[in-house]
């Protein structure tokens, strides 16, 4: 059977344009590698989720030093975004402006270009703010009247409106995958809306190794071929499979057909890979904790233009503190700080650099994850001081900073490895999200974000998925026509 579409993938990107495709009448197929998640409690236990990292990816990539790292990868039904903590942000209008001195190119797209879609996008994840909780509006008044620089903004959560009446789900939604459907996710808000109708067809255990090529052109995919050795066709192929995972399938399409050197964007496919700098920080106070949800305001500051401070959801820093404080730290000492700590989570734009990227495994050997963060100095800089400036505020409040930075594996904001682009001399895909040079292939996932923002990426790649889909369904010329910049030497 030939379906119209077929997506890698069933994360924020691909799900969301398996909604979009299902609604206007196309056959799609989506395949996904992972299954979908047991329902039985196992991914609301902490000890489960946190300490033994059940539902992890175990695949071994190698660091620029050629050192193993383990990506904190899933790989199920919904992808990331049944364990992400449902914070559902917009990127500022400037956000799609170039920034030279932050290392950060525009998008081809305006954000009035995206806006009707992150509204689609909020509406389908019924995404709403909650009121601030005591603790931490104390804290951020306590900051503020340090520093008047601080700035607080709701949160935009999908949540559930009566999750706190489920104590279980309120206290696990960051990190942890929800049992009763009161965190928003790509299986249940876009899949669940389509499936049960007959324009969409969802397989799980189907591990895409291969992208084939059609018999007129290699310029054109006819299909895939998975792990289990089964076959698929369609008119047009969405990838989806993530930013660490895409730009391998596209990689080995290229050298498989030998256009490697002869199409203009295969020289940027797996670069520019970025994923937030990331800092963790456990706020220790006298007062015992009774906020529940707790993710409830983003902190912004006017000193660090580039960066955000959010809140850890639910018990997390308290969780973290029970599971993962080391050792020789006995329980008796656990548990009363682990009741008395705030968790905090600093992030800042990385901006781009073609060097940080991502490369295929060879014959045998291990895919590369190649990021340093010195080749990204203005980000090294802010993100240094805006950790070491609030550090220093709360200690002055009388509170415990313990600091972690987050380390290469943690991957829950990567994107950046197909980024879109005006040029194929300068990028992967178009403003469409269609590969430059290749008639029907279509990006929908974070890898073409060309900025990461000061902000979670899920709702962008959710609206960038549900734009690439509803111009495919409008048939657009844009979507089809290729350009000049496009053309492959001989």
């Amino acid at each position: 059977m030939k379906y119209d579409t077929l997506i890698i993938g069933s994360g924020a990107g691909g799900s969301a344009a398996a909604y979009q495709l299902a609604q206007g009448g196309a056959h799609v197929l989506l395949l996904e590698k992972g299954a979908a998640l047991p329902r039985d409690g196992s991914t609301l236990d902490p000890r489960r989720v946190l300490r033994d990292g059940a539902f992890l990816s175990d695949e071994p990539w190698l660091d620029r030093s050629g050192e193993v790292v383990v990506p904190e990868e899933h790989f199920n039904l919904g992808g990331k975004t049944k364990w992400y903590g449902a914070a559902l942000l917009r990127m500022s209008p400037h956000e799609f402006e170039a920034d030279q001195r932050h290392q950060c190119p525009a998008w081809p797209i305006t954000y009035d270009e995206l806006s009707p879609y992150y509204e689609q996008a909020e509406a389908l994840l019924g995404v709403r703010v909650f009121p601030p909780e005591p603790d931490l509006q104390r804290l951020v008044a306590d900051l503020r009247r340090m520093d008047l620089r601080w700035q607080r903004l709701p949160m935009p959560l999908g949540l559930a409106p009566d999750i706190l009446s489920d104590i279980r789900e309120a206290r696990h939604y960051d990190a942890f995958a929800s049992v009763r459907g009161m965190k928003s996710d790509a299986e249940r808000n876009f899949l669940d809306r389509v499936r049960h109708g007959s324009s969409l067809e969802v397989l799980t255990g189907k591990e895409v190794v291969a992208l084939l090529p059609a018999a007129e052109s290699r310029l054109r995919i006819a299909g895939v071929r998975c792990a289990d050795g089964s076959q698929y066709e369609a008119r047009q192929v969405l990838l989806a499979a993530g930013t660490l995972h895409s730009p391998r399938l596209l990689q080995r399409y290229l050298a498989a057909t030998e256009l490697t050197r002869s199409l203009p964007a295969a020289a940027h496919v797996g670069r520019y890979y970025k994923s937030h700098v990331l800092t963790a920080m456990l706020v220790l106070s006298p007062r015992l904790v009774k906020d529940v949800l707790c993710k409830t305001l983003l902190m912004l500051h006017e000193s660090f233009p580039h960066s955000s401070v959010q809140t850890l959801g639910g018990n997390l820093a308290e969780e973290l503190i029970r599971l993962k404080a080391p050792r020789l730290l006995p329980g008796v000492l656990k548990r009363p700080l682990a009741r008395r700590a705030y968790g905090l989570f600093l992030q800042t734009e990385d901006g781009s650099n073609r060097d940080n990227r991502v490369m295929d495994a060879p014959a045998g050997g291990k895919p590369v994850l190649d990021y340093d963060i010195a080749r990204l100095s203005p980000a090294q800089v802010e993100h240094t001081n805006l950790v070491r400036a609030l550090r220093l505020q709360l200690l002055r409040l009388g509170r415990l900073p313990l600091v972690q930075s987050v380390p290469l594996s943690g991957t829950a904001h990567a994107c950046g490895t197909l980024v879109t682009g005006v040029d194929a001399r300068t990028s992967v895909t178009n403003s469409e999200g269609r590969v430059h040079g290749i008639d029907n292939l279509y990006i929908v996932d974070g890898s073409v974000l060309p900025r990461s923002s000061r902000v979670n990426p899920a709702l962008t790649i959710y609206a960038w998925g549900l734009r690439v889909a509803a111009r495919l369904n409008r048939g657009d010329t844009h979507a089809t026509r290729a350009t000049r910049a496009d053309s492959i030497r001989a």
